[in-house]
């Protein structure tokens, strides 16, 4: 019989099988039996062991993993919210920019506007100055000239319905004349040519119009050649003393 175990063993060395395997399956004792329990439940331990080192180590990945992912987003936020201020900045700059621009224009477009009417009104003035004069012979010769016969008559209508065109030409263009008599003396209005002493009037105060005046609007378009009103001169008396020596 130990001729027999030692043989088993050596054949089990042989094939690397452990010595306690080969025990247990040749014997049938109880403490061989527990030995076998027994490494069934070191065997589960270890195994228990290595599944939660391996799950401890996935969590540990995947918890890294989310605080990569975190800091992603985070980064990836930042730099959004960085656009977006930036973009606001260009826009409110763009916006300034627009209304400073439409401001400007605006105070082009009126400003070519007044400059328009201003030039429109300067040729207006010009062309009517030249005109006047015309109309100072009419009235001229409208005063001066008496017809006596049927012929001077005719002549005479004829020109004054001239005159009357020319001067409702005038009107339709916005010239009016200006009344000066019996007003104060305006030099803004009057141009006072001759000076003419009484006490009928005060002072300053026009007493006939030499040249008419006209409007041309609101505005003079020429002003009106008067005679003015001046303080009539007292007659100085001589002193008595030279009067009484002079009798002597």
């Amino acid at each position: 019989m130990i001729d027999e175990n030692k043989q088993i063993n050596n054949t089990s060395q042989q094939l690397g099988e452990p010595t306690e395997v080969k025990q247990a399956m040749k014997s049938d004792s109880p403490a061989q039996i527990n030995f076998n329990e027994s490494g069934s439940e070191v065997t589960e331990q270890v195994a228990a062991q290595t599944n939660i080192s391996g799950d401890t180590a996935v969590n540990s990945e995947n918890s890294v993993a989310a605080t990569e992912k975190t800091e992603v987003e985070r980064a990836a936020l930042a730099e959004l919210t960085q656009q977006i201020e930036s973009v606001k900045t260009q826009l409110e700059e763009r916006s300034t920019q627009y209304m400073r621009i439409a401001a400007d224009f605006e105070n082009y477009r009126k400003r070519t506007s007044k400059e328009k009417e201003d030039l429109e009104l300067q040729v207006k003035r010009n062309t009517i100055l030249e005109l006047l004069p015309i109309v100072d012979n009419f009235e001229r010769a409208r005063s001066h000239l008496k017809p006596q016969s049927d012929a001077e008559m005719t002549m005479h209508k004829s020109y004054q319905g001239v005159y009357k065109q020319l001067v409702d030409s005038l009107k339709r263009l916005g010239v009016s004349p200006m009344r000066p008599e019996g007003q104060e003396f305006n030099p803004n209005l009057h141009e006072a040519v001759m000076r003419e002493p009484t006490d009928e009037h005060p002072e300053g105060t026009v007493l006939e119009e030499l040249v008419r005046g006209y409007y041309l609007g609101d505005r003079v378009l020429r002003h009106a050649m008067v005679k003015v009103a001046a303080p009539k001169e007292d007659t100085p008396f001589a002193p008595e003393d030279q009067s009484s020596s002079a009798s002597s």
